[in-house]
Parts: structure tokens; C-alpha cells; sequence
């Protein structure tokens, strides 16, 4: 059984996803990472060339391949996978755990803004308080699809082990 972690974009989807391979012995798979491999391309240099439309195609495709090759890996989504077209019916077709990674807004400010340079969703909020504002507008539009996974975790001050150790015990129960 796949375990596929969601949440939104600073949530520690693929931090956590290296912590639990580790311990469970499993592969893990980043599907942005899978997308440029297979593109050839950075995530960013995609956006740019070919938009966020050409993007979301892709990242649909991928998807597919990825669980079809994969039967008992960590996959870690992108923060919006599970909100575009059927990718959400699609992972949950696969029959595997599906784990949101919750994180509160000021922690995804917190973390985010630092890094939204290589981000290209948020590379062009120049404040802290534009960022939480375009956050907070996608935290809500999203939540609908997050709230659909089998378990929801929150990360907020939590360290990686513990979050490794709350899914595991979840999904080994």
C-alpha cells in the first residue's frame, strides 16, 4: 500500500516523506521532482515556458504513471495534485493511505516566505502580509480536498521523528 502525503506548499510533504522511507524501508517518490525528470525541466522553467495550464496536464499524467509503477513507495504530492481535474479520484482509486500534512498559516508564512523566490506560485509576493493573504485564499479553497484524506496530521511544532512516528502508527494499526 502506497502512503501519499498532501498539504499545501511548505507543509513538509517531502521531508517527511525521506524521514518515514528511512524507517519503513520504502521508496520514496516526490512527484514534482518525478515531473522534472520526465520533463527534463525544473518545476519553475515549466510555469515559465509552457504555464501552469500545460503544468497541471502534466502533473494529471504523471500521476497515473507514477501509481501504476509504485505499489508499497511514500509519494509526496505537490500542495495543488489533489485539487486539479480527477487527481484526487485518481489517488483515491489507488487504495493506498492518503495523510494530510496540516500546517497553520502563520507556520506556512513562516517558512515560506524565505524560500518564495523558487516557489512559482508565490515568487511575486514581496511581503509577509501578501503572502499570508494569497495563503490564506488558497488554504480555503483547497481545504475541501484536503479534508478528504484518511488522516490528517498537524505539523505545527512538531519535529520530523514525531510526524514519521504519528503516521506510521496510523497506518500500521
Amino acid at each position: 500500500m502506497n502512503i501519499i502525503l498532501i498539504g499545501y506548499m511548505g507543509s513538509g510533504k517531502s521531508y517527511i516523506s525521506s524521514g518515514l522511507s528511512e524507517s519503513l524501508k520504502r521508496v520514496t517518490i516526490d512527484l514534482d521532482d518525478y515531473i522534472e525528470k520526465k520533463e527534463e525541466k525544473t518545476i519553475s522553467e515549466i510555469f515559465l515556458e509552457k504555464g501552469e495550464i500545460y503544468f497541471r496536464k502534466k502533473e494529471n499524467e504523471y500521476l497515473k504513471q507514477c501509481l501504476e509503477e509504485h505499489d508499497n513507495a511514500i509519494i509526496s504530492l505537490g500542495g495543488g495534485t489533489p485539487c486539479f481535474g480527477n487527481n484526487l479520484e485518481i489517488v483515491k482509486a489507488n487504495q493506498g493511505a492518503i495523510v494530510y500534512l496540516k500546517t497553520s498559516l502563520d507556520e506556512l508564512v513562516r517558512r515560506l516566505y524565505p524560500e518564495r523566490k523558487k516557489r512559482p506560485l508565490i515568487a511575486h509576493l514581496e511581503t509577509e502580509d501578501v503572502l499570508k493573504d494569497f495563503i490564506r485564499k488558497h488554504l480555503f479553497e483547497r481545504s475541501y480536498y484536503y479534508n478528504q484524506a484518511d488522516y490528517i496530521i498537524t505539523t505545527d511544532s512538531k519535529e520530523m521523528h514525531e510526524i514519521a512516528d504519528e503516521i506510521k502508527k496510523i497506518i500500521l494499526e
